[in-house]
C-alpha cells in the first residue's frame, strides 16, 4: 500500500514539473550562467528573430508599445516587464524596444535568459 502511495506521490511531483506558464511567443532564448527566475511575470515584451514584437502574445508595433505598457501598468508603483529576445533578433531591435520601454516610470526592466547548463559546455558551444 505504501508503495502505491509513494508511486502516485512521484507522478505528481514529476508530472508538476513540466508545468510552466510561457507568456510569451516561441524564440530560442541565449543562456547565462546568472539566471534566475522570477515568477511574477505580468508583462512580456517579445522580439522574435524576424523583429517582429509583441506584448502578452499580441503583436505590436514601436510605436505603440510604450502607450499599451502604460495602459498595462495603469497606476501600479512599478510593474515587471520582461523582454524575450530571440538569439537571433537584431541588438538595434531589442535596444529600440528597452528604449520605448524606459519611458514607462513603472516599468522595471528584466531581460529572460535560459539558466546555463555549466560554463565548460557553454565554452565547447562558442
Amino acid at each position: 500500500m505504501i508503495d502505491v502511495i509513494f508511486a502516485i506521490l512521484t507522478f505528481f511531483i514529476m508530472s508538476t514539473l513540466f508545468l510552466t506558464r510561457n507568456k510569451g511567443l516561441d524564440v530560442d532564448l541565449p543562456s547565462a550562467a546568472t539566471a534566475q527566475q522570477d515568477i511574477s511575470t505580468p508583462i512580456t515584451v517579445t522580439v522574435n528573430y524576424k523583429g517582429q514584437i509583441g506584448l502578452n502574445r499580441q503583436s505590436v508595433t514601436l510605436n505603440v508599445l510604450t502607450e499599451e505598457v502604460r495602459n498595462l501598468t495603469g497606476d501600479k508603483q512599478e510593474v515587471l516587464v520582461v523582454i524575450n529576445a530571440d538569439e537571433q533578433a537584431s541588438h538595434g531591435q531589442v535596444i529600440a524596444g528597452m528604449d520605448c520601454l524606459r519611458q514607462v516610470q513603472a516599468a522595471r526592466i528584466a531581460i529572460a535568459t535560459e539558466t546555463a547548463r555549466n560554463f565548460s559546455t557553454l565554452l565547447e558551444d562558442i
